[in-house]
């Protein structure tokens, strides 16, 4: 079976920019290139995105999934059970959270009584110290604090709102990322991503290119990031020096 980049990507839901991209980085080549230019892709290279679905859905970068993938020793198969034990791993770990959430909806609608510890489950306790101590090296206990005090004054209605703001927001600078970093369409999203920061702190400038930055640089970040597109904290990273750069001009 041969396949254009179009069928391929639809075939394994992906953007046609997706594999465009892995195979600007030679992570995903076409197993030929036609005369006119267009990408052909036969079953190698679809199970070979295969891999690469797989190992992102595992939270590996893509320079990590590159270099796994061309090792000498690497082996479909044995791939394969490693995939499936940690998807169930994953899947064990999402139905402790898919628990937590139902608990909730029956704590908050006065059906059962949670404990604090209880509201927490599934969750990483370790993680989320080491987060809050991160940020507190990186802005100081005084700021962090400050934010943590602002984002408590809210009710739960406007918490909701502003996450749901925030996920939005990604969702909508990923559609607008074929216009490039500098339009107006993208520009017109990192000041709306601006404005929903203001919720937590003041963004300046320096402040919001750090935040570029850390999204770009901090595995944890850059991996959630990815999740709404693989080229996203590079991408908005570049996006916010370019707002940046027009804010400090005047």
């Amino acid at each position: 079976m041969v396949y254009t980049v179009k069928q391929l990507s639809d075939l394994a839901g992906v953007s046609v920019r997706t594999l465009h991209y892995y195979d600007e980085i030679d992570l995903l080549n076409p197993s030929w290139v036609g005369d006119n230019g267009y990408r052909y892709y036969e079953d190698d290279a679809v199970f070979h995105l295969q891999q690469i679905l797989f190992f992102r859905e595992l939270d590996l970068s893509l320079e990590e999934i590159k270099e796994i993938m061309e090792m000498p020793t690497f082996d479909m198969l044995p791939a394969l059970e490693a995939h499936r034990g940690g998807l169930k791993s994953r899947i064990s770990r999402l139905q402790k959270l898919i628990e937590t959430i139902d608990s909730t909806i029956l704590h908050l609608t006065g059906e059962m009584e949670m404990s604090e510890k209880q509201v927490f489950s599934g969750f990483s306790e370790e993680e989320e110290r080491r987060y809050a101590q991160e940020a507190r090296e990186l802005y100081g206990a005084e700021a962090v604090n400050a934010s943590y005090k602002r984002w408590n004054s809210y009710t739960e209605r406007q918490k909701e709102a502003i996450k749901a703001e925030g996920g939005a927001i990604y969702m909508d600078l990923v559609a607008v990322m074929d216009n490039g970093a500098a339009s107006p369409e993208v520009q017109q999203v990192i000041g709306r991503w601006r404005e929903n920061i203001r919720h937590f702190y003041e963004p300046s400038p320096a402040r919001i290119r750090g935040l570029g930055q850390l999204y770009n640089d901090h595995p944890d970040f850059a991996r959630n990031m990815r999740q709404f597109h693989p080229q996203l904290p590079e991408f908005l990273r570049e996006a916010i020096n370019i707002y940046c750069d027009r804010l400090e001009a005047g």
